[in-house]
């Protein structure tokens, strides 16, 4: 059998999984993910993955945080004064929000923290930092690119 290599479409199984064992996502009670290898549609760790499989075949991976989402930044976590917070937005922790920056460009955030002095944003993927294993299964190479 021959493995899939960049520009084949696959379909493949997956279960995400935090270093405490935490599953954070999972296709096993939905279809399979469907992607173009080659298009940075997944975290390169798992694409580098399926390229040596054949399929049917399962197999563990470790994505280290670099080949995931990256390390968190802490220059992505802001403080803001609780008086500066829009009145009309009651920040609870987890939270998301969409604010404006200063070139005018339109992040998401999440809500880290909460006082009544401050509120805590977060600009990172909430999954940055975080080392993944993923229960991975080649289900089919659809698309075959000559």
């Amino acid at each position: 059998m021959a493995h899939p290599r960049s520009g084949d479409k696959v379909k493949v199984h997956y279960t995400g999984r935090l270093d405490d064992g935490r599953i954070f996502d999972s296709s096993k009670e939905q279809d399979p993910l469907e992607l173009t290898l080659g298009d940075t549609q997944v975290i390169p760790g798992i694409e580098e993955a399926v390229k040596n499989m054949e399929p049917g075949e399962a197999k563990t991976v470790m994505v280290p945080a670099e080949r995931a989402f990256g390390p968190h930044q802490s220059e992505l976590v802001v403080q803001v004064d609780r008086a500066e917070f829009p009145a009309h937005i009651e920040p609870t922790v987890g939270q998301r929000l969409q604010v404006r920056r200063d070139d005018g460009v339109v992040t998401e955030v999440r809500v880290a923290e909460v006082s009544d002095e401050e509120v805590i944003l977060d600009a990172n993927h909430p999954l940055a930092g975080q080392n993944l294993t993923f229960d991975l299964q080649l289900v089919e190479i659809r698309d075959r690119k000559s």
